[in-house]
């Protein structure tokens, strides 16, 4: 018998199954600017402060070096002739300009090549600029410069305060130095009532110790025209003697009290500068002509004069030089408080410090 045929093992068939596609690596994506990480808000104050400084001392520069080639050249502008004075002025300005403008596109260019270096070369080179200048400003040099600027802009005005501070000037310098510190000496016996007074009025006490060095050279007495004690007072508004009480805290300030006398005569001046809207020669010669007659304001009006130095050629010569006798009584007092001593105007460069140091009461103008 015929075995039956063993069934046969099916072959098995391997189905190759597709690989598996392998993961895509993840690809960075590119981020842009806009997407950089934002610096740290210190930074951005740094920047600020740096281009503040770089600001600063160019502008410094800049102001100070026009001053002084302005002021180098005002001789040469001076005039009203057209071909002489005016148009080399006017082409002086456009070159001025045109310079300007080239050194600004000059340091732009220059800015730009430190910035590639060091963030802090800029602000630092522009500070070292304005240092530089700093220091010519400080120098006696200087002075004389500016004071040529001052006449080159104020005009009629500028020329008459020059004309009027070299009479100042002129007057410190014929005083004999050892009375002049006598007098300084003297003084210190009464500074601290002046200086009081000056600070409760807002007065520079310079101008106070001119006034009382002039009317009693600090000798306290009584004169034949009427004045009394340290600053000679006379007659005083009523407004001001009750003013001066008040801040003395008295119903009738004595006038034979230092302290009383020199917030009366504080308040006096500070009275007559109000009233000649604080010119200080004006307000000066107020004080020494007083209310009689109806003061200087009613002279001024009656002569058509304007300012001190066109009502000088109709007074008598006391009250004429009297704002030139304080004011280098002042000098010689300031002078002694910043250099402790009384500097001779004619030795050395004297002159020029001394211009430079300037007078009492005539700084607020700057």
């Amino acid at each position: 018998m015929n075995k039956p045929a063993a069934p046969r093992k099916r072959a098995s068939v391997k189905l190759e199954t597709a690989p598996k596609p392998k993961p895509k690596p993840r690809t960075t994506r590119k981020t842009s600017k806009k997407e950089l990480p934002k610096p740290p808000v210190g930074s951005f104050k740094h920047r600020l402060l740096m281009i503040g400084l770089e600001v600063l001392g160019l502008a410094i520069t800049a102001v100070s070096a026009v001053m002084i080639l302005l002021g180098y050249s005002a001789g040469w502008f001076s005039g009203t002739r057209f071909f002489t004075s005016l148009l080399p002025f006017a082409i002086g300005v456009l070159a001025l300009i045109v310079a300007a403008a080239v050194l600004l596109i000059g340091w732009w260019r220059l800015r730009k090549w430190l910035q590639d270096r060091a963030a802090i070369l800029a602000p630092v080179l522009a500070l070292s600029f304005a240092l530089v200048i700093g220091w010519f400003v400080l120098q006696n040099h200087f002075a004389q410069a500016f004071g040529h600027f001052r006449m080159l802009v104020g005009g009629k005005q500028e020329a008459s305060r020059v004309t009027l501070a070299h009479q100042v000037y002129a007057a410190y310098r014929r005083y004999d130095t050892a009375q002049l510190l006598q007098m300084v000496n003297r003084a210190e016996t009464y500074n601290p009532a002046i200086v009081e007074a000056a600070k409760v009025f807002d007065i520079d006490p310079n101008l106070l110790q001119g006034i009382a060095a002039t009317e009693s050279s600090f000798l306290p007495r009584d004169s034949r025209d009427g004045g009394h004690g340290l600053f000679q007072i006379t007659q005083v508004p009523k407004a001001v003697m009750a003013q001066a009480g008040k801040q003395l805290e008295v119903s009738k300030p004595s006038l034979l009290d230092p302290r009383h006398n020199a917030f009366i005569a504080a308040a006096t001046l500070k009275y007559y500068l109000t009233e000649m809207h604080n010119d200080l020669f004006l307000g000066l010669l107020a004080y020494n002509i007083g209310p009689a007659n109806g003061g200087l304001r009613f002279i001024m009006q009656q002569y058509g004069a304007i300012d001190f130095v066109t009502i000088q050629p109709y007074l008598q010569q006391l009250p004429r030089d009297y704002p030139i006798r304080v004011l280098s009584h002042a000098l010689a007092f300031r002078l002694w408080k910043i250099e402790g001593k009384l500097p001779v105007y004619e030795e050395g460069d004297n002159a020029m410090r001394i211009q430079r140091i300037g007078i009492p009461g005539l700084q607020a103008e700057l």
